[in-house]
């Protein structure tokens, strides 16, 4: 496949490399050449059979509406823009292309929140709940879409909204974590990147996944599908 991924920073670099790793042809656009997705023009999108997004919640949305306006398959691993989904999904529609987003694209981040939701009942038993979630210092989102997911997941299963505490410190990857209290013990649950690889394999495979197909797809409704 031909890719075109936006966004030059930790995540967006190892996404490029494991996107050639599996042999697909890559361009890369940083932040400098994209104001306000003036980079993302008709030369640049010829021959593109998806766009990976790694950026910024302030440049997000823009991008993903002028791939959508091109027809071009998205990918967007970029948290913090979630109230533009309902118009988003009808500009894909619309346009009859595809679009994944997610707001954690790791397999094992998937699963774990399978795992918070099998725990959920415990808020039915005189448990009480709160979410922590570490990520680096210039994370530009707080709380993390993750946590955000997690809380939702949380509200729908177990009808109380928990707490998210947020922490912002040196490099850490990304750490959630969901604590269960009780007058009696505590139950841990806890998920700890050791590095973006797993975001980058996913965000890649996912576009992969979309070749072909039309609509607006979450990550962790079709990841097993992978």
């Amino acid at each position: 496949m031909n890719l075109l991924i936006l966004g030059k920073g930790k995540t967006g670099s190892q996404v490029a490399e494991v996107a050639r790793h599996r042999r697909h042809h890559v361009r890369v656009l940083g932040s400098a050449d994209n104001v306000n997705a003036g980079g993302i023009t008709p030369a640049l999108l010829t021959g593109v059979d998806a766009v990976i997004d790694f950026t910024t919640p302030a440049a997000v949305v823009a991008n993903a509406e002028a791939c959508i306006r091109a027809g071009k398959n998205l990918v967007i691993g970029t948290t913090g823009w979630y109230d533009h989904v309902p118009r988003l999904r009808e500009m894909v529609q619309a346009a009859k292309t595809a679009l994944l987003y997610g707001s954690n694209f790791s397999i094992g981040m998937n699963l774990f929140f399978e795992i918070v939701q099998t725990a959920a009942p415990a808020l039915d038993f005189e448990y009480s709940g709160q979410i922590f979630e570490r990520h680096h210092a210039q994370k530009k989102d707080a709380p993390s879409g993750t946590a955000i997911t997690l809380q939702g997941l949380l509200r729908a299963m177990g009808g109380q909204e928990l707490e998210i505490v947020s922490f912002r410190e040196g490099d850490v990857v990304g750490m959630h974590e969901v604590v269960f209290n009780s007058p009696h013990d505590r139950i841990y649950l806890c998920h700890d990147s050791k590095s973006r690889r797993g975001f980058a394999e996913g965000a890649v495979r996912g576009a992969e996944w979309l070749a072909g197909k039309q609509g607006f797809f979450e990550f962790r409704e079709i990841w097993k599908q992978l």
